[in-house]
C-alpha cells in the first residue's frame, strides 16, 4: 500500500512489558507524550491532550479498535488541522495499528499507520512526512519507556 507507513523495532523488554506500556493509558502517556482522560477499551473513544513540546495546544482523538492481549493494540485517530476551523471530530481518520512478536532478547514491535488516502490532497503529503518522523521518534521513546520501567 503506498499511503502507509511501518516502523520496526526491537524491544530489549519482554512482551508482558511491551504490551502494558501500550495498552495501560497513563503508560502510553508517559512514552507518547500525551494526557488522556481513561482507559483504552475497544469500540470506546479516547481523548485527551498531546503534552509533546510544542504541541500542546493540539488535542488527540481516537477511537479504540481492537486489543488482542500482548498481540495487537489498533486505533483510529483524528488528524487535527491546525487553524482549520473544524471541530477535530469531523476530520479525517488514519488507522494505527501495533503488533507484538517475540524475538530473541525481547520483543518486536510493528508500528502501521495506514488510510492517508482519507485525508485531502493538500495534507496528505505533508501528514506521512511528519507521521514517519514522529513514529520514528515514538519507537525510541517506547524502547527506552520498556528498557528502563519496570
Amino acid at each position: 500500500m503506498p499511503h502507509q507507513i511501518v516502523k520496526q523495532v526491537e524491544l530489549k523488554a519482554p512482551i508482558s512489558r511491551v504490551w502494558r506500556a501500550l495498552s495501560d493509558h497513563r503508560e502510553f502517556g508517559q512514552w507518547f507524550r500525551v494526557r488522556l482522560d481513561g482507559p483504552f477499551e475497544p469500540g470506546s473513544l479516547s481523548t485527551g491532550n498531546i503534552t509533546y513540546p510544542g504541541y500542546e495546544h493540539y488535542p488527540w482523538l481516537a477511537t479504540i479498535e481492537q486489543m488482542v492481549p500482548e498481540r495487537l493494540l489498533s486505533f483510529r485517530w483524528h488528524h487535527f488541522e491546525e487553524g482549520s476551523g473544524v471541530d477535530i471530530a469531523d476530520e479525517p481518520t488514519t488507522l494505527v495499528v501495533f503488533e507484538l512478536e517475540p524475538v530473541a532478547g525481547g520483543t518486536l514491535l510493528t508500528i502501521t499507520e495506514s488510510g492517508f488516502e482519507a485525508l485531502p490532497d493538500h495534507r496528505r503529503i505533508e501528514a506521512m512526512r511528519s507521521n514517519s518522523e514522529g513514529w520514528d521518534i515514538q519507537a525510541e521513546n517506547i524502547a527506552a519507556h520498556v528498557a528502563t520501567s519496570t
